[in-house]
């Protein structure tokens, strides 16, 4: 490896290649608990969506029968 007089070192002069990636690897691990994650949506329709789909048919077959009628 070329020397970088920028580059950060260690105590010791020696640049540790490691130590950024362990010093990531223990800020990740904090903010996320690891037994608790959450369980994805489920990716089947929703009952809400398809009452108001059914809902906005009805209501628009109504206007139309009221207004042909």
């Amino acid at each position: 490896m070329a020397h970088n007089p920028t580059a950060p070192q260690g105590p010791d002069g020696q640049h540790d290649p490691a130590g950024s990636t362990q010093m990531f690897r223990a800020f990740v691990d904090e903010g996320a608990p690891q037994g608790q994650r959450q369980a994805p949506a489920p990716a089947g329709p929703r009952f809400g969506l398809i009452a108001g789909i059914v809902v906005a048919v009805v209501v628009v077959a109504a206007v139309a029968w009221l207004a042909l009628g």
